[in-house]
């Protein structure tokens, strides 16, 4: 049986600035969004599934996010860069200056 995704507001934009990360929980999920400097949001996973680094605080572009633990890279759709386990990745919005996540 497959769960349907459900969205869920988890803070404001405006918590996460322009080029940096912050984690959310969501539930039981812990939920890392990015804020890339061209304003676009990203959300992946929280915790790195190497070693449960903690990927929000990692540092991120237009194309990657990277671990701060061993500096493992994952591009923005969770496949790896560096031959590390993919990463989840959740579809993230911006609604009236809320960040919603799916979950």
């Amino acid at each position: 049986m497959t769960t349907a995704l459900q969205s869920h507001v988890v803070g404001r934009v405006d918590e996460v600035p322009v080029g940096e990360g912050r984690a959310f929980t969501v539930g039981d999920t812990s939920v890392a969004v990015f804020r890339l400097r061209d304003g676009s949001l990203r959300a992946v996973a929280a915790s790195c599934p190497h070693a449960g680094g903690p990927i929000a605080d990692g540092q991120s572009d237009a194309r990657v996010v990277v671990c701060p633990l061993h500096l493992n890279a994952w591009r923005w759709d969770g496949t790896p860069t560096t031959g590390a386990a993919p990463l989840p990745v959740y579809a993230v919005r911006e609604q009236d200056g809320d960040l919603v996540v799916e979950v």
